[in-house]
Protein backbone atom coordinates (compact mmCIF):
# COMPACT_ATOMS: atom_id res chain seq x y z
CA UNK A 1 0.00 0.00 0.00
CA UNK A 2 1.46 3.42 -0.90
CA UNK A 3 2.43 5.72 1.97
CA UNK A 4 0.29 8.90 1.90
CA UNK A 5 2.21 12.10 1.22
CA UNK A 6 2.92 14.08 4.35
CA UNK A 7 1.14 17.40 4.80
CA UNK A 8 3.25 20.55 4.94
CA UNK A 9 3.17 21.88 8.52
CA UNK A 10 1.06 25.00 8.95
CA UNK A 11 1.59 28.11 11.06
CA UNK A 12 -1.06 30.72 11.81
CA UNK A 13 0.33 34.15 12.68
CA UNK A 14 -2.00 36.65 14.30
CA UNK A 15 -0.90 40.25 13.92
CA UNK A 16 0.48 42.10 10.92
CA UNK A 17 2.99 44.42 12.55
CA UNK A 18 6.79 44.13 12.17
CA UNK A 19 7.04 41.15 14.54
CA UNK A 20 4.31 39.17 12.79
CA UNK A 21 5.57 40.00 9.30
CA UNK A 22 9.14 39.06 10.18
CA UNK A 23 7.96 35.79 11.75
CA UNK A 24 6.03 35.04 8.55
CA UNK A 25 9.10 35.69 6.42
CA UNK A 26 11.50 33.42 8.29
CA UNK A 27 8.94 30.62 8.81
CA UNK A 28 7.98 30.61 5.14
CA UNK A 29 11.65 30.49 4.19
CA UNK A 30 11.84 27.19 6.07
CA UNK A 31 9.06 25.73 3.92
CA UNK A 32 6.20 26.19 6.42
CA UNK A 33 2.70 27.03 5.19
CA UNK A 34 1.96 30.46 6.67
CA UNK A 35 -1.40 32.21 7.09
CA UNK A 36 -1.26 35.70 8.58
CA UNK A 37 -4.40 37.18 10.15
CA UNK A 38 -4.74 40.93 10.73
CA UNK A 39 -7.62 42.77 12.42
CA UNK A 40 -7.31 45.89 10.27
CA UNK A 41 -7.87 46.27 6.54
CA UNK A 42 -4.12 46.29 5.86
CA UNK A 43 -0.94 45.31 7.67
CA UNK A 44 1.71 47.54 9.23
CA UNK A 45 -0.47 50.53 10.04
CA UNK A 46 1.44 51.56 13.17
CA UNK A 47 4.66 51.03 11.23
CA UNK A 48 3.43 53.52 8.64
CA UNK A 49 2.49 56.08 11.31
CA UNK A 50 5.96 55.72 12.83
CA UNK A 51 7.30 56.55 9.39
CA UNK A 52 5.52 59.88 9.20
CA UNK A 53 8.38 61.44 11.13
CA UNK A 54 11.02 59.66 9.07
CA UNK A 55 10.82 55.99 10.21
CA UNK A 56 13.47 55.63 12.89
CA UNK A 57 14.21 52.02 11.97
CA UNK A 58 16.98 51.26 14.46
CA UNK A 59 19.98 52.84 16.20
CA UNK A 60 23.71 52.74 15.55
CA UNK A 61 24.65 52.47 19.22
CA UNK A 62 27.03 49.50 19.63
CA UNK A 63 26.29 46.53 21.81
CA UNK A 64 26.25 45.89 24.73
CA UNK A 65 25.20 49.52 25.34
CA UNK A 66 22.35 48.92 22.88
CA UNK A 67 21.07 46.05 25.04
CA UNK A 68 21.01 48.25 28.15
CA UNK A 69 18.14 50.25 26.66
CA UNK A 70 15.68 47.44 27.37
CA UNK A 71 14.41 48.41 30.78
CA UNK A 72 14.72 45.36 33.06
CA UNK A 73 15.02 42.84 30.19
CA UNK A 74 18.45 43.53 28.70
CA UNK A 75 19.61 39.90 28.91
CA UNK A 76 16.49 38.41 27.36
CA UNK A 77 16.22 40.96 24.57
CA UNK A 78 19.97 40.69 24.10
CA UNK A 79 19.51 37.05 23.13
CA UNK A 80 16.94 38.11 20.53
CA UNK A 81 19.46 40.59 19.17
CA UNK A 82 22.09 37.87 18.96
CA UNK A 83 20.00 36.42 16.14
CA UNK A 84 18.90 39.66 14.49
CA UNK A 85 20.51 42.91 15.57
CA UNK A 86 20.56 46.48 14.26
CA UNK A 87 23.10 45.69 11.55
CA UNK A 88 21.09 42.67 10.42
CA UNK A 89 18.02 44.92 10.22
CA UNK A 90 19.87 47.38 8.00
CA UNK A 91 21.06 44.57 5.74
CA UNK A 92 17.52 43.19 5.58
CA UNK A 93 16.24 46.61 4.48
CA UNK A 94 18.96 46.72 1.82
CA UNK A 95 17.66 43.40 0.54
CA UNK A 96 14.36 45.18 -0.12
CA UNK A 97 16.17 47.91 -2.03
CA UNK A 98 16.06 50.37 0.87
CA UNK A 99 19.37 51.92 1.86
CA UNK A 100 19.73 53.39 5.35
CA UNK A 101 21.65 56.26 6.86
CA UNK A 102 22.74 57.28 10.35
CA UNK A 103 21.45 60.63 11.59
CA UNK A 104 23.36 63.05 13.80
CA UNK A 105 21.87 61.49 16.96
CA UNK A 106 22.89 57.96 15.94
CA UNK A 107 19.39 57.00 14.85
CA UNK A 108 19.08 54.98 11.65
CA UNK A 109 16.56 55.91 8.93
CA UNK A 110 15.74 54.81 5.40
CA UNK A 111 17.66 57.07 3.04
CA UNK A 112 14.37 58.50 1.74
CA UNK A 113 12.96 58.80 5.29
CA UNK A 114 9.80 56.96 4.21
CA UNK A 115 8.09 53.86 5.58
CA UNK A 116 5.60 53.14 2.78
CA UNK A 117 8.08 52.01 0.09
CA UNK A 118 9.74 49.58 2.50
CA UNK A 119 6.41 48.14 3.69
CA UNK A 120 5.01 47.81 0.15
CA UNK A 121 8.12 46.02 -1.04
CA UNK A 122 8.09 43.74 1.97
CA UNK A 123 4.46 42.72 1.55
CA UNK A 124 4.97 42.09 -2.18
CA UNK A 125 7.91 39.83 -1.39
CA UNK A 126 5.98 37.94 1.29
CA UNK A 127 3.07 37.34 -1.08
CA UNK A 128 5.46 36.15 -3.77
CA UNK A 129 7.02 33.75 -1.27
CA UNK A 130 3.61 32.26 -0.54
CA UNK A 131 2.52 33.92 2.70
CA UNK A 132 -1.29 34.09 2.70
CA UNK A 133 -2.75 37.32 4.09
CA UNK A 134 -6.19 37.51 5.71
CA UNK A 135 -7.08 41.11 6.59
CA UNK A 136 -10.15 42.21 8.54
CA UNK A 137 -9.89 39.02 10.58
CA UNK A 138 -10.11 39.90 14.28
CA UNK A 139 -8.94 37.07 16.52
CA UNK A 140 -11.27 36.66 19.51
CA UNK A 141 -10.18 33.30 20.89
CA UNK A 142 -7.73 30.42 20.75
CA UNK A 143 -8.37 26.76 21.54
CA UNK A 144 -5.91 23.90 21.76
CA UNK A 145 -6.84 20.80 19.75
CA UNK A 146 -5.48 17.29 19.98
CA UNK A 147 -3.13 18.07 17.10
CA UNK A 148 -2.86 21.82 16.74
CA UNK A 149 -4.89 24.95 17.45
CA UNK A 150 -8.16 26.55 16.42
CA UNK A 151 -8.57 30.30 16.07
CA UNK A 152 -11.87 32.12 16.45
CA UNK A 153 -11.97 35.00 13.99
CA UNK A 154 -14.52 37.75 13.57
CA UNK A 155 -14.93 38.98 9.98
CA UNK A 156 -17.38 41.17 8.11
CA UNK A 157 -19.08 37.96 6.96
CA UNK A 158 -19.45 36.66 10.51
CA UNK A 159 -17.56 34.30 12.77
CA UNK A 160 -14.91 32.10 11.21
CA UNK A 161 -12.77 29.24 12.56
CA UNK A 162 -9.27 28.46 11.31
CA UNK A 163 -6.95 25.62 12.27
CA UNK A 164 -3.17 25.33 12.18
CA UNK A 165 -0.49 23.03 13.51
CA UNK A 166 1.06 25.92 15.47
CA UNK A 167 0.16 29.52 16.27
CA UNK A 168 2.34 32.59 16.66
CA UNK A 169 0.72 35.58 18.33
CA UNK A 170 2.07 39.06 17.58
CA UNK A 171 -0.90 41.08 18.80
CA UNK A 172 0.86 44.22 19.97
CA UNK A 173 0.18 46.21 23.11
CA UNK A 174 -2.55 48.77 23.74
CA UNK A 175 -1.19 52.05 22.43
CA UNK A 176 -2.71 53.65 19.31
CA UNK A 177 -5.65 51.18 19.27
CA UNK A 178 -7.10 52.79 16.15
CA UNK A 179 -4.13 51.32 14.26
CA UNK A 180 -4.88 47.75 15.30
CA UNK A 181 -3.36 46.85 18.68
CA UNK A 182 -6.05 47.42 21.29
CA UNK A 183 -4.95 45.00 24.03
CA UNK A 184 -8.23 43.10 24.00
CA UNK A 185 -6.35 39.84 23.68
CA UNK A 186 -5.61 40.07 27.41
CA UNK A 187 -9.26 39.14 27.94
CA UNK A 188 -9.32 35.94 25.89
CA UNK A 189 -5.77 34.57 25.91
CA UNK A 190 -5.74 31.71 28.41
CA UNK A 191 -2.88 29.76 29.93
CA UNK A 192 -0.23 32.48 29.82
CA UNK A 193 0.36 34.83 32.76
CA UNK A 194 -0.02 38.46 31.72
CA UNK A 195 1.31 41.55 33.42
CA UNK A 196 -1.13 44.47 33.14
CA UNK A 197 -0.53 46.69 30.12
CA UNK A 198 0.75 50.15 31.03
CA UNK A 199 1.76 53.24 29.03
CA UNK A 200 5.39 53.54 27.94
CA UNK A 201 7.09 56.40 26.11
CA UNK A 202 4.22 58.50 27.31
CA UNK A 203 3.29 61.97 28.42
CA UNK A 204 2.64 63.02 32.01
CA UNK A 205 0.08 65.32 33.57
CA UNK A 206 0.93 68.54 35.42
CA UNK A 207 -1.56 70.87 37.10
CA UNK A 208 -0.91 73.95 34.95
CA UNK A 209 -2.78 77.18 35.54
CA UNK A 210 -5.41 77.86 32.90
CA UNK A 211 -3.47 80.90 31.67
CA UNK A 212 -0.25 78.93 31.17
CA UNK A 213 -1.99 75.96 29.55
CA UNK A 214 -3.95 78.15 27.15
CA UNK A 215 -0.94 80.20 26.11
CA UNK A 216 1.77 77.57 25.82
CA UNK A 217 0.12 74.23 24.94
CA UNK A 218 1.94 72.86 21.90
CA UNK A 219 5.11 74.89 22.49
CA UNK A 220 8.49 73.11 22.55
CA UNK A 221 11.24 73.86 25.01
CA UNK A 222 14.82 73.05 24.00
CA UNK A 223 17.45 72.58 25.10
CA UNK A 224 16.32 71.55 28.55
CA UNK A 225 17.59 69.03 31.07
CA UNK A 226 15.41 66.96 33.40
CA UNK A 227 16.24 64.97 36.50
CA UNK A 228 14.54 62.99 39.21
CA UNK A 229 15.51 60.57 41.98
CA UNK A 230 14.61 56.96 41.36
CA UNK A 231 13.35 54.45 43.92
CA UNK A 232 16.92 53.88 45.13
CA UNK A 233 17.56 57.59 45.58
CA UNK A 234 19.87 57.76 42.57
CA UNK A 235 19.49 60.86 40.44
CA UNK A 236 18.54 60.12 36.84
CA UNK A 237 19.05 62.88 34.29
CA UNK A 238 18.72 63.54 30.58
CA UNK A 239 18.97 66.50 28.23
CA UNK A 240 16.83 67.02 25.18
CA UNK A 241 13.51 68.52 24.17
CA UNK A 242 10.10 68.72 25.83
CA UNK A 243 6.68 69.76 24.60
CA UNK A 244 4.13 71.58 26.73
CA UNK A 245 0.64 70.09 26.41
CA UNK A 246 -2.68 71.29 27.74
CA UNK A 247 -2.49 68.53 30.36
CA UNK A 248 1.24 68.49 31.11
CA UNK A 249 4.40 67.41 29.30
CA UNK A 250 5.53 65.05 26.58
CA UNK A 251 8.48 64.73 24.21
CA UNK A 252 11.60 62.68 23.60
CA UNK A 253 13.34 63.77 26.78
CA UNK A 254 10.40 62.62 28.88
CA UNK A 255 9.99 59.39 26.93
CA UNK A 256 13.58 58.44 27.76
CA UNK A 257 12.78 58.77 31.47
CA UNK A 258 9.18 57.57 31.34
CA UNK A 259 9.62 53.98 32.55
CA UNK A 260 11.21 55.01 35.82
CA UNK A 261 8.86 57.97 36.30
CA UNK A 262 5.80 55.78 35.67
CA UNK A 263 6.97 53.15 38.16
CA UNK A 264 7.55 55.83 40.80
CA UNK A 265 4.13 57.33 40.15
CA UNK A 266 2.52 53.94 40.69
CA UNK A 267 4.42 53.51 43.95
CA UNK A 268 4.18 57.07 45.34
CA UNK A 269 1.20 58.77 43.71
CA UNK A 270 3.26 61.72 42.42
CA UNK A 271 6.83 62.47 41.34
CA UNK A 272 8.88 65.63 41.35
CA UNK A 273 10.62 66.28 38.05
CA UNK A 274 13.28 69.00 38.13
CA UNK A 275 14.04 71.00 34.98
CA UNK A 276 17.16 72.95 34.14
CA UNK A 277 15.82 75.66 31.85
CA UNK A 278 19.30 76.89 30.91
CA UNK A 279 21.59 73.84 30.87
CA UNK A 280 24.41 75.74 29.19
CA UNK A 281 24.58 78.55 31.77
CA UNK A 282 25.52 78.59 35.44
CA UNK A 283 23.33 79.83 38.28
CA UNK A 284 25.92 82.52 39.09
CA UNK A 285 25.87 83.84 35.53
CA UNK A 286 22.08 83.91 35.54
CA UNK A 287 21.95 85.65 38.93
CA UNK A 288 24.26 88.45 37.71
CA UNK A 289 22.11 88.97 34.63
CA UNK A 290 18.87 89.05 36.61
CA UNK A 291 20.31 91.39 39.24
CA UNK A 292 21.32 93.95 36.62
CA UNK A 293 19.23 97.16 36.50
CA UNK A 294 15.98 96.66 34.62
CA UNK A 295 14.86 100.27 34.49
CA UNK A 296 11.27 100.62 33.36
CA UNK A 297 11.11 97.17 31.80
CA UNK A 298 8.64 94.67 33.18
CA UNK A 299 10.10 91.66 34.95
CA UNK A 300 9.09 89.43 32.05
CA UNK A 301 10.85 91.70 29.57
CA UNK A 302 13.90 91.95 31.82
CA UNK A 303 14.20 88.19 32.08
CA UNK A 304 13.92 87.88 28.31
CA UNK A 305 16.54 90.55 27.59
CA UNK A 306 19.00 90.18 30.44
CA UNK A 307 18.80 86.42 31.06
CA UNK A 308 17.93 85.49 27.46
CA UNK A 309 14.87 83.51 28.51
CA UNK A 310 12.08 83.03 25.99
CA UNK A 311 8.42 83.59 26.86
CA UNK A 312 7.85 79.90 27.65
CA UNK A 313 10.68 79.74 30.18
CA UNK A 314 9.46 82.96 31.77
CA UNK A 315 5.98 81.46 31.90
CA UNK A 316 7.32 78.40 33.72
CA UNK A 317 9.00 80.65 36.27
CA UNK A 318 5.72 82.48 36.87
CA UNK A 319 4.00 79.10 37.35
CA UNK A 320 6.42 78.11 40.10
CA UNK A 321 7.45 81.38 41.76
CA UNK A 322 4.54 83.68 41.07
CA UNK A 323 4.98 87.35 40.20
CA UNK A 324 6.31 88.33 43.61
CA UNK A 325 8.86 85.54 43.75
CA UNK A 326 10.67 86.80 40.66
CA UNK A 327 11.97 89.82 42.56
CA UNK A 328 14.71 87.78 44.25
CA UNK A 329 17.55 87.37 41.72
CA UNK A 330 19.24 84.50 43.56
CA UNK A 331 16.04 82.52 44.03
CA UNK A 332 15.02 83.12 40.41
CA UNK A 333 18.41 81.97 39.10
CA UNK A 334 18.33 78.87 41.27
CA UNK A 335 14.81 78.07 40.04
CA UNK A 336 15.88 78.44 36.42
CA UNK A 337 18.49 75.76 37.13
CA UNK A 338 16.20 73.59 39.27
CA UNK A 339 12.57 74.24 38.44
CA UNK A 340 10.37 71.70 40.26
CA UNK A 341 7.28 70.28 38.60
CA UNK A 342 4.95 67.71 40.14
CA UNK A 343 3.94 64.91 37.79
CA UNK A 344 0.51 63.66 38.81
CA UNK A 345 -0.17 60.73 36.46
CA UNK A 346 0.65 59.31 33.07
CA UNK A 347 -1.48 60.17 30.08
CA UNK A 348 -3.83 57.34 28.97
CA UNK A 349 -2.23 54.29 27.38
CA UNK A 350 -4.15 54.95 24.14
CA UNK A 351 -2.02 58.09 23.66
CA UNK A 352 1.32 56.44 24.46
CA UNK A 353 3.86 55.61 21.78
CA UNK A 354 4.15 52.09 23.15
CA UNK A 355 3.05 49.97 26.09
CA UNK A 356 4.76 47.97 28.80
CA UNK A 357 3.50 44.76 30.37
CA UNK A 358 2.04 41.80 28.51
CA UNK A 359 2.85 38.11 28.41
CA UNK A 360 5.43 37.38 31.07
CA UNK A 361 8.72 36.31 29.57
CA UNK A 362 9.26 33.63 32.20
CA UNK A 363 6.15 31.87 30.82
CA UNK A 364 8.00 31.34 27.53
CA UNK A 365 11.10 29.33 26.78
CA UNK A 366 14.15 30.75 25.04
CA UNK A 367 12.47 30.15 21.67
CA UNK A 368 9.46 32.27 22.76
CA UNK A 369 7.20 29.21 22.94
CA UNK A 370 4.79 28.71 25.81
CA UNK A 371 6.24 26.41 28.46
CA UNK A 372 2.83 24.80 29.00
CA UNK A 373 1.28 24.92 25.49
CA UNK A 374 3.61 23.40 22.89
CA UNK A 375 3.29 25.02 19.49
CA UNK A 376 2.11 28.39 20.83
CA UNK A 377 4.60 31.22 20.28
CA UNK A 378 4.49 34.94 21.04
CA UNK A 379 6.48 37.91 19.72
CA UNK A 380 6.61 41.68 19.61
CA UNK A 381 5.10 44.31 21.85
CA UNK A 382 2.60 41.91 23.45
CA UNK A 383 5.53 40.55 25.48
CA UNK A 384 6.54 42.09 28.81
CA UNK A 385 9.44 44.32 27.78
CA UNK A 386 9.85 47.96 26.92
CA UNK A 387 12.39 50.35 25.44
CA UNK A 388 12.76 54.05 24.73
CA UNK A 389 12.18 55.56 21.32
CA UNK A 390 15.16 55.92 19.04
CA UNK A 391 14.82 52.72 17.02
CA UNK A 392 15.12 50.36 19.97
CA UNK A 393 11.40 49.49 19.97
CA UNK A 394 11.27 48.51 16.32
CA UNK A 395 14.54 46.60 16.48
CA UNK A 396 13.33 44.36 19.29
CA UNK A 397 9.99 43.78 17.55
CA UNK A 398 11.82 42.63 14.42
CA UNK A 399 14.27 40.55 16.47
CA UNK A 400 11.58 38.81 18.52
CA UNK A 401 9.58 38.05 15.36
CA UNK A 402 12.68 36.62 13.73
CA UNK A 403 13.44 34.45 16.75
CA UNK A 404 9.87 33.20 17.25
CA UNK A 405 9.22 32.61 13.55
CA UNK A 406 12.38 30.58 13.10
CA UNK A 407 11.72 28.62 16.29
CA UNK A 408 8.13 27.90 15.26
CA UNK A 409 9.29 26.58 11.90
CA UNK A 410 11.90 24.34 13.49
CA UNK A 411 9.40 23.05 16.04
CA UNK A 412 6.93 22.23 13.29
CA UNK A 413 9.51 20.45 11.18
CA UNK A 414 10.57 18.40 14.19
CA UNK A 415 7.09 17.61 15.47
CA UNK A 416 4.79 17.70 12.42
CA UNK A 417 6.76 15.89 9.70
Amino acid sequence: MPVPASKTPSLAIVGGGPAGLMAAEVARAQGIEVDLYERMGSVGRKFLIAGKGGLNLTHSEPRPAFDSRYYGQRETVGRWLDGFDAQALREWARGLGVETLVGSSGRVFPADFKAAPLLRGWVRRLRAQGVRFHVEHDCTGLRALADGYELSLRTSAGEHLAQADAVLLALGGASWPELGSNGRWTGWLQGLPIRALRPANCGFEVDWSEHFSTRFAGAPIKPVAARYRDASGVEQSQQGELMITAQGLEGGLLYALSAGLRDLLEAQGSVQLVLDLAPQRSAAELQRAIASPRGKRSMSEHLRRAAHLDALRVGLLFEVLGKDGLGDAQRTAETIKRLPLTLLRTRPIEEAISSAGGVRLDALDDALMSRTQPGLFCAGEMLDWEAPTGGYLLTACFASGHRAGLAAARWLLDNKP
